[in-house]
């Protein structure tokens, strides 16, 4: 499975689930069922990547923004959402955290931000096909802390001069 590949099965099952990330968990894995064991790990390790790189303080502190605060588990879980939401709305957040004021069409706290089970489609696809657990991935493992400079995510002044665009939509 190439990159393009990965990223269509992420916008389809998103389409499919018209954005409730826990239907598009469940969407994503009878299609990961359809490929063989091998195809099902693939994704998985364009999944993985992409998701520790997005194990970023700045993306951390969009996710505070978007969350009214967010935990070791909320920015994980936050980071799985963000995959689920497409390469472009990724890779613009990875890249510039604060564009996701533009990217995102709508944002409701108690729906959006969570991907938990996105993390989890390849496993659970795996162990359905194969009768066994995935087996290690073969990439490099995540970094113990996040990249950059850390955030002091309690001051709402840094936070609001960090990410204003964010601030000024969703906070204000």
């Amino acid at each position: 499975m190439d990159e393009t590949e990965f990223w269509e099965l992420v916008d389809a099952t998103r389409e499919g689930a018209e954005g409730d990330p826990e239907e598009q968990a469940d969407l994503l894995v009878d299609r990961l069922l359809q490929l063989d064991p091998e195809m099902v790990l693939d994704f998985a390790r364009h999944f993985e990547a992409r998701y520790n790189r997005a194990y970023t303080w700045d993306l951390w502190g969009a996710a505070w923004v978007l969350l009214d605060g967010a935990s070791d588990d909320a920015f994980d879980f936050f980071r799985c959402w963000l995959i689920g939401q497409g390469r472009e709305v990724y890779e613009g957040a990875v890249h510039q955290p604060d564009t996701l004021a533009e990217l995102l069409d709508d944002f409701d706290e108690e729906v959006d931000g969570d991907g938990e089970e996105l993390g989890y489609a390849a496993d659970e696809a795996y162990e359905q096909l194969t009768g066994t657990v995935a087996p290690d991935l073969g990439i490099p493992p995540p970094a113990s802390e996040p990249q950059g400079a850390p955030i002091d995510f309690e001051n709402e002044r840094v936070l609001e001069q960090r990410y204003p665009k964010l601030w000024n939509r969703f906070r204000d």
